[in-house]
């Protein structure tokens, strides 16, 4: 079943990554130890901006072998390899 509203979700209940891959509405929110927090919304042009031009610094210095990865960008939290079921999925801000 495809969660389309933040509202039909419980605020006291506790999520996995599979629940999160489900939802499919706009708000942009967090999964921390399984508990539902909104984000703040997306950043502006002037961000952005910055963001590239640090992004793209890091990118040379970095070389080859490393990678750069601009948010939005799920980093998901878990003690083991059980992906699916971790209970805190972030994605920083830049």
């Amino acid at each position: 079943m495809s969660i389309t509203s933040l509202a039909s979700l419980n605020p006291d209940g506790l999520y996995t990554y599979r629940d999160y891959l489900s939802w499919s509405f706009s708000e942009r929110v967090e999964l921390i130890l399984g508990k539902i927090f909104p984000m703040s919304p997306a950043p502006q042009t002037q961000h952005q901006h910055c963001l590239m031009a640090l992004s793209s610094k890091l990118y040379t210095h970095l070389g080859p072998n490393c990678h750069v990865f601009p948010a939005p960008f799920d980093v998901i939290l878990t003690k083991d390899d059980d992906v699916e079921n971790a209970r805190t999925v972030l994605q920083p801000i830049s």
